[in-house]
C-alpha cells in the first residue's frame, strides 16, 4: 500500500528576519492635535440574548458493511494521532530556536547601524570603515543562518515524516484486510461525493494510538 507523502509540520519556518536598513531615518512631521469630541451617548444596555442548548453531538456513521473501499484523511491522522503531535511539537522547538536565534543576530545588527548612524562627523574614518566591515559581515552571517536554519528544518520535516509513515502504513493496511478492502484511499484525492461511513480515520488513530512507539 502506498501512501500520499504530507506534511506534518505544524507551521511552515519562514525566516525573513530583514535587515534593517542602514539609512538615516529621516524626521516626520508630528500630528497635529485634534479638538476633544463630546463621548457617544451610552446606549441603554440591551437584553443578553438567552443562550441557544448547544446541539449533540453527531453519531458516528457506521462503516458499510458491504463497502470494499475506505477513505484515511491523512493530515487528521497527522495533527490528531499521539505520533503525529509529537513530530510537530520537534518541529516547532527547532523551529523556535532557530528563530530566537535569528532575532539576536539582527538586534546585535540593529545596534551596530544605529552606532553608525549616530556617529556621524564624531567617528574616524578607520573606525567608520571597520565599523561598516563588521556591519558587512554581519548581514552575510544572518543570511546563511536564514538558508542553514531552513535546510535543518526541511531535514528534519523529511525525516519525521518518513518515521511517522512508518507507524501509519501497517496500520491502515492491518485495518484494510480485516475489512476486507480492495483499496484505501486518502481524502485529498479529489472526489465529489465520499460516505461519511467511508472514513476510517478515527479507527486509525485509534489504533496508531495503541500501538508501542
Amino acid at each position: 500500500m502506498r501512501v500520499v507523502k504530507l506534511s506534518i509540520l505544524a507551521a511552515v519556518l519562514t525566516v525573513a528576519l530583514a535587515a534593517p536598513s542602514v539609512a538615516q531615518t529621516q524626521s516626520q512631521t508630528p500630528p497635529k492635535p485634534q479638538a476633544p469630541t463630546q463621548p457617544p451617548a451610552t446606549p441603554p444596555a440591551a437584553q443578553p440574548a438567552a443562550p441557544k442548548p448547544a446541539a449533540p453531538p453527531a453519531p458516528p456513521v457506521p462503516f458499510p458493511q458491504d463497502a470494499k473501499y475506505a477513505v484515511v484523511d491523512v493530515q487528521a491522522i497527522a495533527q490528531n494521532s499521539v505520533a503525529g503531535k509529537a513530530a510537530s511539537t520537534k518541529l516547532n522547538e527547532l523551529q523556535t530556536k532557530k528563530m530566537g536565534e535569528l532575532q539576536d543576530k539582527n538586534k546585535q545588527l540593529q545596534a551596530l547601524t544605529s552606532k553608525r548612524d549616530t556617529s556621524v562627523g564624531v567617528m574616524s574614518e578607520t573606525a567608520r570603515a571597520a565599523l561598516d566591515k563588521e556591519i558587512d559581515k554581519l548581514q552575510r552571517d544572518i543570511q546563511f543562518s536564514q538558508t542553514n536554519a531552513q535546510a535543518e528544518m526541511q531535514d528534519l520535516n523529511n525525516e519525521l515524516q518518513g518515521d511517522f509513515q512508518k507507524k501509519l502504513v501497517p496500520v491502515i493496511e492491518e485495518i484494510a484486510k480485516e475489512k476486507g478492502l480492495y483499496l484505501v484511499f486518502t481524502a485529498d484525492s479529489g472526489f465529489a461525493y465520499i460516505h461519511p461511513g467511508l472514513n476510517i480515520s478515527d479507527e486509525v488513530i485509534k489504533r496508531l494510538d495503541a500501538k508501542k512507539n
